[in-house]
């Protein structure tokens, strides 16, 4: 009997102890640390999503020096003109002479060659407060946005046809020519009339701009030809490279108007923007892939002439003022009765002006006499 008392007592002390420990449990402030512990993650999350966006967003467009510019005109930033071309650049040419052909509205930024675009290039173009560089993807970007492509109308064939013909020109005969003006820099600028203190606006002596011009594009130049591959050949052999690439576009030309037809393409505008670099060489000095071309190959003498009379009626202001914009018409000059009124205006804000200066003046000498006193 009295074993079974204690065993009863045992187990009510037994069940009270697991109810106040149960109670304890209920009443024990655990899910208030969960709750934060949520609401931190929660913070953290928002914390990591917003970086990943951050990271995942567009970088921003480069900024545009055109900063009041006009909807829809083309900015174009590029070399200076020079009494023999608009531009000694092939690239910085094939823009523009694109640009006239399509009729864009595009104005030159006279920048005194200050600015390049964020791939270090000329030319670049501003559009919309869009900077576009190189000129392959300028021209991309503007047959996209204004709805213009001069090699609409070509089979696939002839498409075919004009990369490879542009490929050769861009990336051999181009070499070419730079070989000749890297080795002979002298030469380069008297044969293209390159003033470097009109390029660069500057008032340091031509002299001294032509020699410092020599060392930097020579050696530069040198190592371009160079690292492309041309630049170990004799000038010999540089020279029949030329005449090689110059026959093949005369041939493929032919009698036609442009090399597809009556219509310029995309591969007439860079053969005339190369070919012009070789052609406009002064007669001042010798360059024989010049008289080269033009003894041999009278198609392409022919299909320069019908681009610059067709793109360029302005070529000879172009070329005698050296002017960037003379395809735009010249602001009207002000009036006489405007010029009086904007005089009258100016002086009548410096009476005040003078009159406090010369107050001051008096009160300076008055306290002179003061103190003299």
């Amino acid at each position: 009997m009295s074993t079974e008392v204690e065993s009863k007592g045992t187990t009510e002390q037994e069940t009270i102890k697991t109810e106040e420990t149960a109670k304890k449990i209920d009443d024990s402030p655990v899910k208030e640390p969960l709750i934060e512990k949520t609401e931190e993650t929660k913070g953290e999350e928002k914390k990591e999503e917003a970086a990943a966006e951050k990271k995942e967003a567009a970088p921003p467009p480069p900024r545009v020096h055109k900063q009041d510019f006009q909807k829809d005109i083309v900015y174009l930033y590029q070399f200076c003109r020079t009494p023999v071309l608009p531009s000694l650049s092939p690239y910085c040419l094939k823009v523009e002479t694109w640009m006239r052909l399509a009729g864009i509205n595009y104005e030159n930024v006279d920048h005194k060659l200050k600015f390049r675009s964020s791939k270090g290039q000329l030319p670049f173009v501003e559009l919309n407060g869009e900077e576009i560089g190189d000129s392959a993807v300028i021209i991309s970007k503007l047959s996209q946005n204004f709805g213009m492509d001069p090699d609409a109308q070509l089979t696939k064939d002839e498409k075919n046809v004009s990369h490879a013909l542009i490929s050769m020109i861009e990336n051999h005969l181009c070499w070419v020519y730079v070989y000749w003006r890297s080795k002979y820099p002298d030469v380069m600028i008297k044969g293209c009339k390159l003033s470097l203190q009109h390029a660069l606006g500057s008032r340091i002596p031509n002299a001294v701009l032509n020699f410092v011009f020599k060392l930097t594009y020579s050696r530069k130049g040198a190592k371009k030809v160079k690292a492309h591959g041309l630049g170990v050949h004799s000038a010999e052999e540089v020279l029949e490279f030329g005449k090689q690439d110059l026959r093949v576009l005369e041939d493929t030309l032919g009698d036609k108007q442009f090399f597809f037809g009556d219509k310029p393409s995309n591969l007439d505008i860079v053969a005339f923007a190369h070919l012009s670099q070789i052609a406009n060489v002064d007669k001042c000095v010798e360059y024989d892939l010049r008289d080269w071309m033009e003894e041999n190959c009278p198609n392409l003498m022919g299909l320069l002439a019908r681009l610059r009379e067709r793109c360029y009626p302005d070529w000879d202001a172009i070329l005698s003022t050296l002017k960037m914009n003379t395809h735009l018409p010249e602001p009207e000059p002000e009036k006489e009765e405007e010029k009086e009124s904007k005089e009258k205006e100016a002086t009548k804000e410096k009476e005040p002006e003078k009159e406090k200066e010369e107050i001051k003046e008096e009160k300076k000498e008055e306290t002179k006499e003061e103190e003299n006193k």
